[in-house]
């Protein structure tokens, strides 16, 4: 008899086609590549706040949770830092004016309600998020620094550095390790498998959307 399949491993599969979607969108690459200017990022990052405002101010109630507690690490939170990053990039009045994408809300509000009402959902979008930063976003940070002479894991990009987070590699295993014994049961994780597509789906819609704003600016 076969050996199960993990279930971290289960999930990166279910979603692979969603991720290289989403890691390869033209907003991604156009930004990246230059070719949008600061605006994005300044765009980009403002998005985020609202993103990462939904997935940690519940963390306080979902500590306790049997299911969604033990990913609750304040090592990973980054709230705080992407609001000294909207200070450093647009000055201290940086939420005046700060307002979400249609998506972006859509994103916001679906994360808030796995919080609230379903936390395997919510491990689900924090799983997709927080992973991807120890990971891709490192390649988003470095690029960053270099093409708008941001400080080197400083403000700007502060959102990208894990401080906490001393060994990245080990941190990401001992991670997906909880993922593959989360007390669930097989429908329940088939549900978790379809909201980790649902996850990394509005996050694509969300670089459409910025994708959008920025070609008809041009």
């Amino acid at each position: 008899m076969s050996e199960a399949v993990p279930f971290s491993k289960q999930i990166r599969n279910a979603t692979a086609e969603q991720h290289a979607a989403a890691e390869n969108s033209p907003f991604m690459s156009d930004m990246l590549g230059g070719a949008l200017g600061v605006e994005s990022y300044h765009r980009y990052t403002g998005q985020l706040w609202f993103i990462y405002h939904a997935l940690e101010r519940h963390s306080d109630t979902l500590a306790t949770d049997p299911i969604a507690g033990p990913f609750i690490r304040p090592e990973l939170a980054r709230t705080a830092e992407l609001e000294r990053d909207l200070t450093h990039l647009l000055g201290p009045g940086w939420r005046t004016g700060l307002a979400p994408l249609p998506a972006t809300a859509a994103y916001a509000e679906r994360i808030e309600q796995c919080a609230r009402e379903w936390p395997a959902g919510y491990v689900a979008h924090h799983y997709t998020r927080y992973l991807g930063d120890l990971s891709g976003g490192q390649v988003i940070r470095g690029t960053a620094e270099k093409l708008w002479n941001l400080p080197r894991r400083g403000d700007g990009v502060r959102f990208y550095v894990f401080e906490g987070v001393g060994n990245p590699a080990a941190f990401k295993r001992e991670y997906r390790a909880l993922l593959d014994h989360l007390p669930l049961d097989e429908p329940e994780r088939r549900r978790v498998l379809d909201e980790s597509r649902r996850a990394f789906t509005m996050n694509a819609a969300v670089f459409h959307e910025l994708g959008v704003e920025f070609t008809t600016a041009r």
